[in-house]
Parts: C-alpha cells; structure tokens; sequence
C-alpha cells in the first residue's frame, strides 16, 4: 500500500524571500528605471526574452512547484505552457522558432546519487507535440542556451559520471550539439557553468577561477564545430580579478556581456553591463532588498508525487503535530528571536509560548495534549555546550481567546552540567523521552523520564560509541526508535545512515538505502531527520540520493543545496522521492493518521493570516570576497 498522509516540512529560508522578474530599457548603458513583468505572486526567476515585445518566458513556483509561464504584454495574466505534468521541477525554459526548452527531473536515472536534470523541448504551437529528451539517458544536464541561428545548444553538463558529492561548483562541461541531432554532443571546454551564445561560433560561461574569483570566460570555435579538433579548448578569462562576475548573458552584438556581479563592498549581487572593448563596468542594478507588502502564509502546500500524500511547507523549523493533528508545533528563527510557537494546522492561527529563547526540534506528546518537548540552547554546537531538553505545559483552553501569547510552564529535564542535550522524541505512551546528549564527550542516545527529567535517577544510556548518533524518532507503536548515525564511519562526521534500535537496546540495524549494504554507494548516503508514518510501515527523511538539481551558485544561500524528502519501507524497499529542486528541505514531521481540516490552507502569497514577506535572502555563504 502506497503511504498517506501529511507531511509538513521545512526550507532552508524559502519563506524569507520573494522574487521578481524586471527589465530595464538600456540607453547608453546608464543605470535605468526597473519596470515588474511578473505580478508579485510566489517566486519568479530564470526569465528569457521570446521577441522584440518583450515577451518572456520564466520559471515560477506559483503553482506549488517551478513549472514554466509565459507573460505578454498587455495581456493581464501569465500563460502555463507545456510542460510535464508529472514533473517537480523545471527549469531555464528558452523560447525559439516555436520550440519550448527546458531542463525537467522527472525521469529516474538507473543509480542512486545521480541529478535527475535533463535537457528537453517540445513544439508549443502543437498541443499534441511530445515532449522530448535532448540529454542522453544516463546524462546530467544544467543551463541550456540556443545559439542565435537556434542551430545549436550549449549546455552545462555532468555527462554521465556519478555525482562526486560537491555542491559549490558544479564540476560541470561545456557541451554544444546541433538542435537536430542532440546525440552529437561535443566536448567544448572543462569545467563551467551557464553558457551564452554571442554567435553560432562564440560561447561565455562562468566558473571560478583559479585566484579564487568567479569569473566569465569565452570559448571560441568555428561555426561548424564537427569540421574541428581541437576541442577541448582552452578558455579565455574575459572578467578580472577583483569581484565576482555569475551567470552572463551575452549581447548578439558580441560587444557586451549582462552579468550578476558580487563586490566586496556590496552585500548582494548586481546586474552590470560589461563592455568587452573597454574592459568596463556599467551598473544597471543597485540598491538593497526591500521587505514587501506581501503576506507568506503560515502553511504553503507544495506539490506532491504520491496521490495521498499532502506535502505543506512551514513558514519556520521543526514542527511537530499535536496528538489529534489539529496544531503544530514549531520554531521561528534558531536564535534569541525565536522560541516555541503553535499554528492550527490549516494555518489561520498562531500563538507563542516562548519568545526571546532559542529553542529548537519540537517534539508534541502523544498522550498528552497539552505538552510538549523542546531544546533550549544554540543549535550546531559542541558536545559539552549547554543545551536542555525542556517540557512544556500549557492550557489548552487559553487558545480560544484572542490572546496571542499563551502562558506555560517550562521544567528543564536535564542537568545544565550534562552538556548537549537534544533532538527530544517522546514514546507513545507519554512516560519516556528519547533524545542527544554530549555528556561522555560523543552525541549518543538516552532516555529519560518525561515528566521528572533525569534528577530523579530516571535516566539511561542507549547507544555508545565514539560516534554522532542524533534525531531520534519513536515508532507509533513503541516498539522502534529510528535515528542518524556515522557510527559505520566515525571519522567522517558529513555522512549519516539510518538505524533503527529496540527501546531496550538490542537489535539495532542499519537500514541501506542508497546501495546495498557493503557497497561503496551505501556508505555515501548523507540521511537525516528520520520519522515513521503512523502504521510504522514506513520512514520519511531527508537526503542526499538525488544528487543536485540546478546550479547551487545561481541561488540563494543552501547550505546543502541537495536534501530532499524521500520516503521508504521499513525494509529498505519501496524507496520514493517526495521534492525535487535547487532547495535544502529539512526537519519533515508526518501526521498520517484521520483527515486533517486544511481546508483554509492558502497556496498564493498574500493570504489571509501570515507574516509580512521580509525581502530577505542570503547569498551563497560559501562564496566570499575576503581574499
């Protein structure tokens, strides 16, 4: 049986931020007024221009996940245009002779740890036109651009390797092959990114350089490449040293490039016109992100591979259901200005139990409604760190009123002297609390009375080992509990597997899923945030097995631009993935049991109840301009 439910996740500061496609009309390369083609409504990014009136094609998530919309002017609402329907992610759509392309991640390749992105294109003006695969099956493909002729595409490509597990620079080729026959694929240039046609024998992309700088570089060939070879070649560095040049886009005067610049003294990127003849820059873009005055609602429905399965983004961190699923439980900002806060679960109210605290991974008591689990402390830290598991008490008649701050009573479970304390996960029956503690100077699991914590002597050690074992979660049944752990590797503190343990200690297993067990692919599996459905039949979590999506540098700030949500039997078997793009999602919580009321579950932007949209995102933390 197939699994069901709710799952409600986490992304990594999805919520913070929206985007718009603009243009500017250059005259002379002055800076120029900024004038919105899309309208405000989720994120929209990855535009191209179809023609001279200005109509675009661009990439939106409006529809719970990126599909591919067309804007013409004068025309009051974007168009939806082919796509696959099946398909969690698009990508890069260029419009040209009436021919769509795309980068889609719906097909399955044949091995775990591979990206699912693949070049296609089908004829728009025909309803009835398939939609085909330009990528070879077993290939990777990022980036797509058509020459100016439309006789040829460049793309970024992974060929056919595994993928070696980066996600800063891609470890991509430069690739060019004839639209009509896409199986003559012919290696341009190593190692680069996001290709622009200048001409049909003229190719600029980005990469970063050996100084340390991203940079554009330009590749030139004849006009029909298969009469030469001499490929690879070499590139030439266009940008200089001294700031960081992404994603261009050349001008088919072959004079001027459009790049996104990072310079040190600026803390976003910029558009800037670049003259190829006088080497100088010609800001078209400044200024900051503004907050908008649009609402992000709590709870944003995402769409989901699996027909009984509902997926909900969370505006925050760790939620947890309440035991009838009417309430999550989360947290907002992992700081002192977050805290513990409850939402219903259609997302049309919230409240706050704790402010000014950082707390962090939420864990609602099965047996009781009005409680729940917390840590109290920074999170990522040391073993020794102080950092408490927390119960937290309230009455549950105080969240009929309009109050928006409900008291409670917070009893700390763990001593202060006992180090990093953790991930709590209450059994079913209410009576005991599974969490990560640093006190032997390792991160193992114990359990400890739920109600008197650990002063009383009810405390005691579950795993042991000179390893990082971390989020436990409680089968339904209380028979299992199921965790991460490096303990088949302990050197290597980036790489955790599932394991499943019998409460009294015995019978722990890990459970394979990237590979079969032994092999070299198992022990790459990076798997995180483990949780059971409620017939404890099946497990949900977070991974690295679908490798990365779209080129992390061209967004913003993931920290592991590749964790996606799968979901897989209790025996390994059986194993799904849940979402499929550029994001790191995290921190799923799954109510599967009755029918929730979601009934007021907002999917646009500006819902009814919410938060203001901040106009806040990072860039990519691991890119820097302190050389």
């Amino acid at each position: 049986m197939d699994p069901k439910g709710t799952i409600v996740f986490s992304t990594v500061g999805r919520s913070n931020y929206g985007f718009d496609v603009f243009s500017v009309q250059l005259n002379h390369i002055t800076t120029a007024t900024e004038r919105p083609l899309t309208d405000g409504s989720s994120i929209n990014f990855n535009a191209q221009f179809v023609d001279e009136d200005q109509s675009i094609v661009f990439v939106s998530e409006r529809s719970g996940s990126p599909r591919i919309y067309l804007i013409r002017p004068g025309l009051p609402k974007s168009e939806p245009l082919a796509s696959v329907p099946h398909s969690l992610f698009h990508d890069r759509p260029i419009l040209k002779n009436n021919r769509l392309y795309f980068v889609s991640a719906h097909e399955q390749p044949d091995r775990q740890f591979q990206s699912w992105s693949a070049l296609y294109s089908t004829e728009i003006a025909d309803k009835d036109s398939k939609i085909t695969r330009l990528t070879p099956d077993g290939a990777v493909d990022y980036s797509p651009a058509v020459s100016k002729s439309g006789k040829f595409i460049a793309v970024a490509s992974y060929g056919s390797r595994s993928w070696g597990g980066e996600f800063n620079e891609l470890n991509t080729d430069i690739v060019v092959f004839p639209e009509s026959d896409p199986n003559t694929r012919i290696l341009i240039c190593e190692k680069g990114g996001w290709p622009t046609w200048s001409c049909d024998s003229s190719i600029y992309f980005h990469r970063q350089a050996d100084d340390g700088w991203w940079s554009v570089f330009r590749v030139d060939f004849p006009e029909n490449p298969h009469e030469f070879s001499g490929f690879p070649i070499a590139p030439i560095r266009v940008t200089p040293p001294g700031l960081h040049c992404f994603t261009p886009a050349a001008f088919h005067d072959g004079k001027r490039l459009a790049v996104a610049t990072r310079r040190r003294d600026k803390t976003y990127r910029h558009i800037e016109i670049f003259d190829l003849e006088s080497n100088v820059f010609y800001p078209v873009t400044e200024g900051e992100s503004t907050p908008g005055e649009i609402t992000i609602p709590h709870l944003e429905p995402i769409k989901s591979p699996i027909r009984d399965i509902r997926l909900l983004r969370i505006n925050g961190n760790f939620p947890s259901f309440s035991p009838d699923g009417h309430l999550i439980a989360f947290n907002t900002y992992l700081d002192l200005n977050g805290g513990v806060k409850i939402i219903k679960s259609d997302g049309s109210k919230r409240w706050t139990l704790i402010k000014h605290r950082t707390a962090f991974y939420n864990s609602w008591s099965p047996a009781e409604k009005n409680v729940i689990y917390t840590s109290l402390g920074p999170i990522f830290q040391s073993p020794k760190t102080t950092v408490q598991i927390a119960r937290v008490v309230f009455d549950l008649s105080d969240l009929n009123g309009d109050r928006e701050e409900i008291p409670c009573d917070v009893k700390i479970l763990t001593r202060e002297d006992s180090g990093n304390n953790a991930f709590p996960s209450c059994s079913p029956d209410g009576k005991s609390v599974m969490f990560r503690s640093g006190r032997s100077g390792y991160k193992n699991l114990y359990i400890l009375d739920a109600v008197n914590g650990e002063f009383d002597g009810g405390i005691r050690q579950l795993t042991n080992g000179p390893w990082i074992d971390t989020m436990p979660s409680w089968s339904p049944k209380g028979d299992l509990i199921a965790f991460s752990s490096n303990m088949h590797n302990p050197d290597n503190p980036a790489i955790f597997s599932i394991y499943v343990i019998k409460p009294d200690g015995s019978e722990l297993r890990r459970i394979p899923v990237g590979g079969a067990e032994g092999s070299s692919e198992v022990d790459r599996e990076r798997i995180n945030h483990v949780c059971f459905s409620n017939d404890g039949e099946w497990l949900l979590f977070t991974a690295n097995l679908g490798g990365v999506t779209a080129e992390p540098v061209s967004w913003p700030n993931q920290f592991q631009p590749y964790g996606d949500l799968f979901v897989v039997r209790l025996d390994g078997s059986g194993l799904r993935r849940l979402t499929c793009n550029g994001y790191e999602h995290g921190t799923p919580v799954w109510h599967s049991g009755g029918e929730l009321d979601l009934g007021r579950v907002c999917l646009e932007l500006n819902a009814e109840v919410g938060d203001k949209l901040r106009g806040e995102f990072e860039e990519p933390r691991w890119i820097t301009c302190d050389f």
